[in-house]
């Protein structure tokens, strides 16, 4: 005999921590914060099989464009915040304000870490630093990327037509991505900048 389960009487949608695609949410970022740790664990593996860190020839990354970047960057996580509470309260206005602040504070971070880049003397191939450096900064920055590109097509759905349950939803969960690519640039910053400065003897 086979057991069944009657859930007919659960919502469609839950605009809350409670539902499937909250949590679907949640493990996709402790897949994504494993892999990204991984590469902070490789980082110091590199750092151990070399008696110069960084290598000879490579300068250390500057950290003013870098530290100043927190600035937009946590503001976004505010707006995020005011978005997924919007979506709790179904106001569209107040989803279409905190996505859009999200969308341009999340634009404005990504300019400054171009900007950060061109500062850099060494490139992904020249030498095992730069490797693992740009490997952090590129797959951080591609996580970045595509949930502001989600972002954006939330805004365009909200501007186009009314808000439902589904469109309220996905404003939702889009915060929960965002807090973590917050989250996991904290300990990403601090290898990459600060790295070389406190473990490294660069000469």
């Amino acid at each position: 005999m086979i057991e069944t389960l009657d859930v007919s009487s659960l919502k469609p949608y839950s605009i809350s921590n409670k539902g499937l695609l909250f949590w679907g949410q949640v493990w996709m970022c402790v897949i994504e914060g494993t892999l990204l740790l991984t590469l902070i664990a490789i980082y110091f593996y590199l750092r151990l099989s070399v008696d110069v860190w960084p290598p000879p020839g490579t300068e250390l990354p500057a950290v003013l464009i870098p530290t100043l970047a927190w600035i937009p960057l946590l503001l976004s996580a505010v707006a995020s915040y005011y978005a997924s509470e919007s979506a709790k309260r179904n106001s569209r206005d107040g989803m279409i304000t905190g996505l859009a602040g999200n969308l341009a504070l999340g634009i404005v971070f990504l300019l400054m870490r171009e900007i950060s880049w061109r500062s850099f003397n060494f490139r992904w191939f020249t030498d095992v630093h730069g490797s693992i450096v740009w490997t952090i900064l590129f797959l951080h920055t591609l996580d970045v990327v595509a949930d502001l590109l989600m972002t954006a097509v939330l805004v365009a759905i909200l501007l186009s037509g009314p808000a439902g349950e589904r469109q309220r939803l996905g404003v939702h969960v889009d915060s929960v991505i965002w807090y973590f690519l917050v989250a996991i640039w904290a300990p990403l910053y601090a290898v990459v900048y600060w790295g070389p400065r406190v473990l490294g003897n660069h000469p």
